[in-house]
């Protein structure tokens, strides 16, 4: 029997993975001639979507052979939308081939899938693509992914290799300094430890390095061994045209047979057919061994991640979410009708979350992006006729807690009892839900606590702030009772989801937040604009880097203000820009006042969760707040929580600058003394009156800067002579140069244009990219709003004014700020630039000095061979 290998093929959007399948499958002979995306016939891109938009949407899998072994190739999703299809994928793979674009190198959904690939335990192959380009370095390319992958990732084409294989295990490097190479055998065992990862080069368009990746892929991937008792994981859910549904899975153990009957859940279903897919095309087969990727019909109660037989059901999905969407349906559309057409759709993709509220008789869909949601919108039109519409949609929020908290929950109508007690801690970011029991047998049977441990995982439990799902904690029982006669099984559900909920309306909460990891492929010239914008956002980024064509910059903010950033990037880098953005994780929310005030949820009307207990007395149960509830628990376990101590931040130190003296000196002459903001400060306090109330501590200072708009535009050459073709074009060169400039230089930056002489005129404010534009109003001049806005902020912050109005000038003085004539702001915006060009010439010289030392390396290893 030939040997069986299910590779998967993963990698970040436009690398080239289907046109690699397609190399593959024809280097094998399974194809006649090669499809090609662009072209639309690509064997694997069988759904009309995946066709129109050139990717890929749904996982599929095609079959080949090469030489003795058989090897079912599984094609995954590239775009970020669609990471959970890849995820789910990844569970019945023997190993992976992540694709790298040699021309795009490490991305940030390479990354990604590297940290999937690492928690599920997949062997890695990575083979870098597109090596034909004009540009690509493989030198450069191992650097970067030696640095942002792993130490292990060897260029498998390089015959040197057995010496950095030695270095990555104890077995080969004893074996390798006795015989001076490693077995193939031992650098196999290797790779399926994950001890090292082969890296090999080529062109999937030109059919370049196609044969040497297929014979490295059965040279040294071990073969898997199986049990012998039938075993099976579940990864996927699908539908054929005819409307038969189709449970994909992985024989793990055994060998599975047509007509085989199967226990899933408490039903037995039969299997009716099973089918091995290459491409659209299937075959029947009559039993399965252990190795098989197929999808079987006649079963009606799986879904994505059960195992069958011994196999046990998949941990939950590292990727979740983070965008909620209300779904407009067509005007006398059933909303419940049209609740169970989506579930199907849902059952398909376990990362569509279809939520039915019905109160409200309205459905809410969970997902991971726009792209998504347009797919989602044809499908339903397409399968259904259903033509939904969305709303604007918003974040996808969390909740955690600050401190340790106990949570109780008493539930005891008559004839009905259970108690339980639980820890709710805050656990590390990125850690999920973490259950445990603490519990002794003596004090509470195993059955009940594994029954408790059981509704504590059934359930999404909610959040207090928002309503949103909880997450990053750890809860463990710490005590519970039973009565020996009225106890049943749904009464312990009924106290742990009230434990729950009483302990998280004590706790301190946080609304989570989700932040994007985004990679920036920009013009040199739209870098300070970039790193002004993601400023605003919140956000931070790395020292920029160039690229043969473009400047890169790797950044991360949060998904509220980064999800439409694309089009800005479009907008402003004219179509030379490019955006990709993957989830980094969840953080503490920057506006979480705001967002619960227009969420809007009050918990306690929450009547699907209640944190009240109930007790019974004189034969009738009655509710007990969460709040009287603790003292009159049956249990008392002792348990005290320390509230956390959080230290007052320290008051900002004042900033001081010294101003034109001869400015002073004038302005002194004629209006008198000018006061600071330190000598405008009450008298200093003795320590008697500071014993005697409160410290106060000061609100740190901020920086502003107000620039007089027309006057710099008359006073700069360059948008002088732009002015006189067009001032709305000067106005708008202005605006682009501050955006730049405010990258390198964080401030309040406020641009005042003036409207004095404008008929009618009732002035406006607006935001550009975190810049605040002011057009004042009829007989206002850009003087007066600026003398006017520096008595409001200059005694509380430092405020620098950029005119060469010299009356304006003395003003500023007396108002307490600091001044700037044009040509100074002139030569500090040129600052500014030169900084942004420095960081790239450097971050140049050090690629390329990288880059020499590597060619270096080689040579002093090609002399020593």
């Amino acid at each position: 029997m030939a040997r069986r290998l299910n590779v998967g093929l993963v990698a970040h959007v436009d690398a080239g993975k289907t046109t690699l399948s397609e190399a593959l499958l024809y280097a094998a002979g399974a194809l006649r001639r090669v499809g090609r995306v662009d072209h639309r016939d690509a064997f694997l891109d069988t759904d009309t979507q995946e066709r129109e938009r050139g990717i890929t949407i749904f996982s599929k899998q095609a079959e080949l052979i090469w030489h003795d072994t058989q090897i079912t190739l599984v094609d995954t999703p590239g775009h970020v939308d669609f990471s959970g299809e890849a995820e789910r994928a990844l569970r019945v793979m023997d190993c992976a081939v992540l694709l790298i674009s040699g021309a795009d190198g490490v991305q940030g959904h390479t990354l990604t899938l590297w940290r999937l690939l690492q928690a599920y335990g997949v062997p890695v192959f990575l083979f870098i693509n597109k090596m034909d380009q004009p540009g690509t370095d493989r030198t450069v390319l191992m650097h970067g992914i030696k640095t942002r992958l792993s130490d292990a990732c060897i260029d498998w084409t390089d015959p040197g290799r057995d010496e950095e294989i030695a270095a990555c295990g104890e077995e080969a490097l004893n074996t390798f300094l006795e015989t001076g190479s490693v077995p193939q055998q031992e650098a196999a065992r290797m790779v399926a430890k994950r001890l090292i990862f082969p890296c090999l080069f080529g062109s999937a368009l030109r059919l370049k390095g196609i044969e040497a990746l297929l014979d490295t892929l059965c040279a040294y991937m071990p073969h898997a061994e199986y049990g012998a008792e039938f075993a099976a994981r579940v990864y996927k859910i699908s539908h054929d045209p005819q409307g038969a549904r189709l449970t994909w899975m992985k024989i793990t153990g055994g060998t599975l047979r047509t007509k085989t009957v199967l226990r899933i859940g408490d039903a037995d279903e039969k299997i009716n057919q099973l089918r091995v897919y290459s491409g659209s095309r299937f075959r029947l087969i009559d039993e399965a061994p252990a190795g098989t990727l197929c999808a079987a019909t006649g079963l009606e109660y799986t879904q994505a991640g059960d195992g069958l037989g011994v196999e046990s059901a998949a941990d939950t999905p590292l990727l979740t979410p983070v965008f909620a969407y209300r779904v407009c349906l067509p005007q006398g559309t059933d909303p419940y009708a049209a609740h169970q057409k989506l579930k199907v759709p849902e059952e398909e993709d376990p990362q569509l979350h279809v939520l039915w509220n019905a109160a409200l008789r309205e459905i809410r869909v969970q997902l991971m992006g726009e792209v998504q949601l347009e797919v989602l919108q044809r499908l339903l039109k397409d399968r259904f006729g259903l033509a939904v519409t969305f709303d604007a949609g918003g974040i996808l929020y969390r909740e955690t807690i600050e401190e340790a908290v106990e949570g109780v929950g008493h539930y005891e109508p008559l004839r009905h009892y259970a108690e339980v007690h639980l820890l709710l801690e805050p656990g590390p970011r990125g850690s999920g839900m973490r259950f445990a029991t603490a519990v002794s047998e003596d004090d509470l049977d195993r059955n009940w606590q594994r029954l408790i441990l059981t509704h504590l995982m059934e359930k999404t439990h909610r959040g207090v702030l928002t309503g949103s799902p909880l997450t990053d904690m750890k809860i463990t029982l710490i005590a519970g009772r039973a009565h020996l006669k009225h106890t049943e099984g749904g009464d312990f559900r009924q106290a742990t989801y009230r434990a729950v909920r009483q302990g998280l309306m004590q706790a301190r909460s946080i609304l989570l937040e989700p932040w994007y990891n985004m990679r920036l492929e920009l013009p040199a010239d739209c870098v300070g604009r970039a790193m002004n914008d993601i400023t605003q956002m919140g956000g931070g980024f790395d020292a920029p880097e160039t690229l043969p064509d473009c400047t890169l910059l790797n950044a991360w903010a949060p998904v509220a203000a980064a999800q439409h950033y694309a089009r800005d990037v479009a907008a402003y880098a004219h179509g030379q820009g490019r955006l990709l953005c993957t989830l980094r994780g969840y953080a503490p929310c920057r506006e979480q006042e705001r967002v619960i005030e227009e969420i809007a949820y009050d918990p306690e009307r929450d009547t699907e969760n209640p944190a009240d207990s109930v007790f019974c007395s004189h034969g009738a149960g009655y509710t007990v707040s969460w709040r009287d509830a603790p003292a009159m628990m049956h249990i008392q376990t002792g348990v005290m929580v320390a509230p956390v101590e959080t230290a007052a931040p320290a008051p900002a130190a004042p900033r001081t600058a010294v101003g034109d003296e001869q400015l002073r000196a004038i302005f002194e002459r004629t209006y008198g003394p000018v006061k600071t903001r330190l000598e405008r400060a009450p008298a200093r306090q003795t320590q008697a009156t500071v014993n005697a109330r409160p410290i106060e501590t000061k609100k740190p200072q901020m920086e502003y800067l107000l620039v007089d708009g027309y006057n710099i535009i008359f006073a700069w050459q360059d948008l002088k002579e732009l002015s006189q073709r067009s001032l709305e074009q000067a106005r708008q060169a202005l605006m682009d140069i501050l955006c730049n400039y405010r990258g390198v230089r964080p401030c309040e930056l406020i641009l005042v244009f003036d409207a004095y002489k404008v008929s009618g005129g009732v002035g406006a404010q607006e935001d550009y990219k975190g810049i605040h534009l002011v057009y004042t109003r009829e007989a206002e001049t850009a003087d007066n709003y600026i003398e006017r806005t520096i008595r409001s902020i200059a005694p509380e912050h430092r405020v620098r004014v950029a005119t060469s109005d010299a009356l304006e000038q003395l003003i500023i003085l007396g108002g307490g700020a600091l001044r700037m004539s044009a040509q100074e702001f002139r030569d500090d915006v040129e600052a500014a630039e030169v900084e942004i060009e420095e960081i790239l010439r450097q971050n140049n010289a050090g690629r390329r000095g990288e880059a020499a030392v590597g060619r270096a390396m080689r040579e002093a290893l090609d002399k020593k061979g």
